[in-house]
């Protein structure tokens, strides 16, 4: 059976973005493949160091909106990342199969380094995350890594360094891995803006009770030129229709509606109200879910599986070493 990793950096608490674009695939994948979840508390810290707090009680609640959408520890090894001390010590023996200058060159941190603002102040945690995601993936030997397509330049990157080792090495230590990308693109936010985030205030998160997605679910941007019913209307951009495409069950109806409201004639409000009854009926048993968790098991659960997911990073790590020749 191939083996699977996936994982979220937990800055907060997820989002329909996150919903859309990988939980339920990873429902799906937990019985098609060996699955290993990652919470990615070191790599939150590189851009997270001075609220070391905020990743701390992030990483229940994202672990309480695994299990709410149906992710089961049985089938799947979820883990706390600093609590498997062997990927640092890979991340530093991978450090010496990349230059700086390909680093820098990698399109994903780039992107990411303009969005928060450090170019020029970047922490080199940040800077080299790519390595740290590497020895993520090998440590487990992940063959199958879902992500979105901004993430293709990193799956390409960890297939550079494996290679990079088995050939200084001599010796086919590491495995190569493959994205597996979604079928949903990267949701956008409720204000139109391209990403859907926490920090930009702009998403529906899967605990948000039904007042707060009326509210959200009305405030959405749609067509500014869509003032009266009757006027014709524009689809692309329309966040609603983003998100009718990303969650309603009955694509044709969507797309009628996509022609009716071209023409004229179907109000932002009868749009608004059939996405709000989509989302309430579909976050209610999430929400119900998410709340009956007890918070100490779950830290009793990420401790023990994390002990096996670090036996596993274990054995990489020996074969690492013995292959560089440094196993004393």
């Amino acid at each position: 059976m191939a083996i699977v990793l996936t994982g979220d950096r937990p800055t907060g608490k997820l989002h329909l973005g996150h919903y859309a674009g990988s939980l339920k695939n990873r429902v799906k994948l937990q019985d098609e493949y060996k699955s290993y979840i990652m919470i990615a508390d070191t790599q939150a810290l590189s851009d997270n160091y001075e609220n070391p707090e905020k990743i701390k009680i992030s990483i229940l609640e994202v672990v309480k909106d695994y299990l709410a959408v149906g992710i089961d520890p049985k089938k799947c090894t979820i883990f706390i990342q600093s609590l498997v001390p062997e990927l640092a010590e890979l991340t530093m023996y991978y450090m010496n199969m990349v230059t700086i200058a390909r680093l820098g060159r990698n399109p994903t941190v780039k992107n990411e380094m303009q969005q928060k603002g450090m170019e020029e102040s970047v922490p080199a945690g940040f800077f080299c995350y790519p390595v740290s995601q590497t020895a993520d993936i090998t440590a487990f030997k992940a063959e199958v890594i879902p992500v979105g397509e901004d993430q293709l330049p990193m799956i390409e990157q960890t297939n550079e360094i494996v290679r990079r080792f088995n050939h200084t090495y001599k010796k086919d230590v590491l495995v190569e891995c493959e994205a597996m990308l979604s079928n949903v693109r990267r949701l956008v936010g409720i204000d139109g803006n391209a990403k859907a985030s926490k920090s930009l205030n702009n998403a529906i998160f899967l605990d948000d009770d039904e007042s707060v997605i009326k509210e959200k679910v009305d405030a959405m941007y749609t067509d500014p030129q869509h003032i009266k019913v009757s006027d014709p209307g524009h689809v692309e951009g329309n966040v609603v229709f983003e998100y009718l495409d990303a969650f309603y069950s009955d694509k044709q109806e969507v797309e009628d509606l996509k022609q009716q409201y071209i023409k004229g004639g179907l109000g932002d409000s009868v749009l608004k109200s059939m996405l709000f009854d989509c989302l309430k009926d579909m976050l209610k048993p999430i929400r119900e879910k998410r709340r009956s968790l007890v918070e100490s098991e779950l830290l009793q659960m990420l401790m023990d599986l994390s002990k096996v997911a670090r036996d596993v990073a274990k054995d990489t790590l020996y074969d690492v070493k013995e292959a560089i020749g440094i196993n004393y």
